[in-house]
């Protein structure tokens, strides 16, 4: 039980607010459990607005958390791995159904799917297991990412000299940025091509050195339910190349709107 709270604490602003929704609810019953207490006009008038100011809380938090579970999710851009698309410190509103409504306690199963996830999307998930750290495990860690959707399952991904490859076809992307000139060259180190599909999809790329998977990679095939995702800044991204596919039931929505610094506000498309 613990540890289920200490995974939902960490999970977002959502569970937070449905928390301190809980407790200014409770408050509220025990106020008025000992409305006697309070005796005299000026004791009764300030019972009367602060148990007002209570209820009035307690129903906006629980609505925010409603809006922010299904509707809508703040996001604010940690890194400079989707650079130039997004800077550091933009925030972001995110749409949260437009690939359909979470179900609570499904393990990611969505109802009425209006939009189907395709290659160039840019999306918002939780990170698998595999992109977190020993420490961050342990702790219950939940963290979200955004990155563009690059590949679907099935499809064949390879990387030669930083070009990407889909299904044997080499992809244009406007919308890449490279930090470093240098290329690192392809280095062997696995006897056979399923043996390279199987150590990629356990995510255990990411103990390797960058230079390894950064600039040549696979070819590997996503597996059924996955995704391969990429940050458009390819030389800092930290991606399905180190930590492997991303399960769809880990996608959170879609971005739609920079709302901060007001200077970048834009609607996304």
């Amino acid at each position: 039980m613990i540890d289920f709270f200490v995974s939902q604490w960490n999970s977002g602003m959502e569970f937070k607010l449905l928390v301190a929704g809980v407790i200014l609810f409770i408050a509220a019953q025990i106020m008025k459990k000992f409305k006697e207490m309070f005796e005299g006009p000026r004791m009764k008038k300030l019972y009367a607005e602060i148990l007002d100011w209570v209820e009035t809380g307690w129903s906006a938090v629980f609505l925010a958390a409603f809006l922010m579970y299904l509707f809508i999710q703040a996001f604010k851009i940690p890194s400079g791995s989707m650079r130039m698309t997004f800077l550091e410190g933009d925030h972001l509103f995110v749409n949260k159904y437009y690939y359909g409504f979470h179900i609570p306690f499904t393990d990611g199963k969505r109802i009425w799917k209006t939009h189907q996830i395709k290659r160039g999307d840019i999306i918002v998930f939780e990170c698998p297991q595999s992109a977190l750290s020993l420490v961050e495990r342990e702790k219950h860690v939940r963290k979200d990412f955004i990155k563009r959707c690059i590949a679907l399952s099935g499809d064949i991904v390879e990387i030669k000299d930083k070009s990407l490859f889909i299904n044997g076809k080499v992809v244009t992307e406007p919308y890449i940025d490279f930090d470093d000139k240098e290329i690192y060259k392809e280095v062997k180190l696995f006897s056979s091509s399923e043996q390279y599909q199987r150590t990629w999809e356990s995510g255990r790329f990411d103990s390797l050195p960058p230079s390894i998977v950064r600039d040549n990679f696979g070819p590997v095939i996503v597996p059924p339910g996955y995704y391969f995702v990429m940050g458009d800044n390819r030389d800092r991204s930290f991606d399905s190349r180190f930590w492997g596919p991303l399960p769809d039931k880990n996608v959170k929505g879609k971005p739609i709107l920079i709302y901060w610094p007001p200077k970048r506000m834009r609607i996304l498309r």
